[in-house]
């Protein structure tokens, strides 16, 4: 299955727009798993709904001009941007229909923790994100691809073509920062 994916995403990137139509079906429940992880650690009063996380994703895939995959490490890093997209969005348009308020806590899993046992603010997280691409882009993207995008090391790694230590080097001083950055404005 996965020389299907990796050949359909091929297809795709030259320009075959059928071949996202049959690559949906074969990554479309890893995707909802993606999104119902997500999805778990937000408020119980939440109405998004990991379907609906996906069908936006595909939307979004949709209007992918220039895609260029080589594997599907590489579409799940797209993906992992759109999910991580589209919960802000809804996140954002959640706070402003409640006129700042109501904004939805997600915890952190295990191996994202940034603070044992607490949420972390969707949009505080999505804005230290952006604060640290401002100073390690590469950082804030191991963080994006992890998170988000549910990859491990050596996917991450795989990637960003980069070694696995580096990964795990970055990986560490990334949630360090973040834990200090979300901290710090939580408190404020």
């Amino acid at each position: 299955m996965a020389r299907e994916i990796s050949q359909l995403l091929q297809a795709w990137s030259s320009g075959d727009q059928s071949a996202l139509d049959q690559l949906m079906p074969l990554v479309y429940h890893e995707l909802r798993r993606l999104a119902s992880r997500y999805l778990r650690r937000q408020s119980p009063y939440n109405s998004l709904q990991p379907t609906a996380v996906v069908h936006e994703a595909y939307l979004r895939l949709l209007g992918q001009r220039e895609v260029h995959f080589e594997n599907r490490v590489q579409f799940f890093g797209l993906a992992a941007q759109l999910i991580r997209t589209i919960l802000v969005d809804h996140a954002r348009n959640r706070g402003a229909a409640k006129r700042g308020g109501g904004w939805r806590k997600v915890e952190l899993n295990e191996d994202v923790k940034v603070v044992q046992g607490k949420s972390v603010d969707l949009i505080a997280l999505n804005n230290a994100l952006l604060n640290l691409a401002q100073l390690d882009m590469q950082q804030s993207r191991i963080v994006e691809l992890r998170y988000f995008g549910g990859l491990t090391i050596e996917e991450t790694a795989s990637f960003l073509k980069i070694s696995p230590a580096t990964v795990k080097r970055n990986w560490n001083m990334a949630r360090a920062w973040l834990h200090r950055e979300i901290s710090g404005a939580s408190s404020s």
